[in-house]
């Protein structure tokens, strides 16, 4: 649904690279020419599907260098097959770390990040994605810009509290990615509304790493 819903988004809405060959872009939206589609920002628009595993030199060139500077390791005689990584996917609602309409993380906020950054500290980590939504009051550009902040300040706290900057990644999706159903929450702004909308206003964190 999220692909769909960003291949219909008017050529004006991203930025393209022409000439990109977007074969192996599954983890990417692209637009209805067949380029990467980006944000306003740059940013590349990654599908619910993405996985680190998926990341291409033009969208997540840290990945890429990460990938190809890591040495291969030697496989011992009796090779016994590592464990793959596990995703543990947290959602964590934006009212939670953050007062309405801010990005400036709350006391309880910091709380559950603590909690996060210690059971991470318990892994052998691979990556941390902190992903930003927003509810549909407000333009795209202001939602965007919002979901991008909140996502960067759980970064900052999380590379605070120890986690290798280079391990943490924080994106947005403004409000392209709700989680309540169009007909959910008629009408203007009102309390009730807003209340109504609230698991929009949030969070995604994903970590990703195997057990020490």
């Amino acid at each position: 649904m999220l692909l769909a819903a960003l291949l219909g988004v008017s050529a004006a809405a991203f930025a393209q690279t022409p000439g990109v060959d977007t074969a192996g872009t599954v983890g990417y939206a692209v637009d209805q020419r067949g380029y990467v589609a980006k944000s306003g920002t740059g940013l590349c628009w990654r599908t619910g599907y993405w996985t680190p595993a998926m990341a291409i030199e033009e969208c997540d060139p840290d990945l890429i260098k990460k990938a190809e500077a890591a040495p291969a390791p030697e496989a011992p005689a009796a090779a016994v097959p590592a464990p793959k990584p596990a995703a543990k996917k947290i959602t964590l609602s934006a009212d939670a770390l953050f007062d309405f309409d801010k990005a400036i993380l709350r006391s309880e906020g910091k709380a559950k990040l603590d909690k996060l950054s210690e059971d991470a500290k318990g892994l052998n980590l691979e990556v941390i994605i902190a992903t930003g939504h927003a509810d549909r009051f407000g333009t795209d550009a202001y939602n965007q810009k919002l979901s991008e902040k909140r996502a960067q300040a759980v970064k900052t706290y999380l590379t605070d509290k120890g986690i290798e900057a280079n391990r943490v990644f924080a994106e947005g999706k403004g409000e392209t990615q709700p989680v309540t159903k169009p007909g959910d929450c008629k009408g203007s702004k009102s309390k009730k509304v807003i209340a109504c909308l609230q698991p929009d206003r949030r969070v995604d964190i994903e970590v990703i790493g195997t057990t020490k």
